[in-house]
C-alpha cells in the first residue's frame, strides 16, 4: 500500500484535531474557590438557570472511595443535565495545601468534569460542619431555591449509600416523585 504525502498529511491533521478536541474538553474544567456563603448563594441561583435540582458531591483527593465513584457523578451530569439537574463537585481538600489543590485540578481534568467544580475556600472542616456530615464521600440534593432535599452520607456504618441509589433518587425527583430524606 502506497501512502501519499496528501494522505499522510490528512491523517496527521486528523490526529492533531482529535487531540485538540479532547484537550479542549479537559481544558474547560475549572476549580472555583468559593467560601461557604458564596457556595450557598450559587446553589440558590440554580432555579434562575432552569435547574430544577442541584446534586452536590462532596469529595477530596485523599478519599479513595470519592475518586472511585466520581465517574458516576460525571455520568449523572451527562444523563440528567438536559432534564434540569445541575451537578456540582465540592472539593473539601485543604485550600492551603497547594499540592492537594493541584491534584484536585488534575483529577477533575482527567475525569473531564466540565460541570461546576468548587473548592471550599474555608478553614479545613468547615464544609463538614456547615453541611452536617462526618465522612466522605457525601452527596446532597438541593431544590432550585438552594434548600436541602436529600442527603446521602457515610455517617452511619449500618446505612452506607451507593451512587446507584443517588441516581435512582435523582431520576425520581426529575420524574416528579418527592424526595424522602
Amino acid at each position: 500500500m502506497t501512502v501519499t504525502f496528501r494522505t499522510a498529511l490528512a491523517l496527521t491533521l486528523a490526529l492533531v484535531l482529535s487531540h485538540a478536541v479532547s484537550t479542549r474538553a479537559a481544558d474547560d474544567v475549572t476549580l472555583e474557590k468559593l467560601n461557604f456563603d458564596a457556595f450557598k448563594a450559587r446553589l440558590a441561583q440554580a432555579g434562575s438557570k432552569n435547574y430544577r435540582y442541584t446534586l452536590v458531591d462532596a469529595w477530596s483527593t485523599t478519599c479513595a472511595p470519592c475518586k472511585e465513584n466520581f465517574p458516576h457523578l460525571v455520568e449523572m451530569h451527562r444523563k440528567f443535565a438536559g432534564k434540569g439537574l445541575q451537578v456540582v463537585s465540592l472539593s473539601l481538600d485543604d485550600v492551603s495545601d497547594a499540592k492537594a489543590v493541584e491534584a484536585a485540578k488534575a483529577f477533575l481534568r482527567e475525569k473531564k468534569a466540565t460541570f461546576l467544580n468548587v473548592l471550599l475556600d474555608e478553614e479545613f472542616g468547615v464544609g463538614f460542619d456547615k453541611l452536617d456530615f462526618n465522612a466522605l464521600p457525601a452527596v446532597f440534593v438541593f431544590g432550585p431555591d438552594g434548600k436541602l432535599l436529600k442527603k446521602f452520607t457515610m455517617d452511619d456504618p449500618n446505612n452506607q449509600f451507593t451512587y446507584d441509589e443517588v441516581e435512582k433518587a435523582v431520576a425520581g425527583l426529575l420524574d416528579g416523585k418527592p424526595a424522602a430524606k
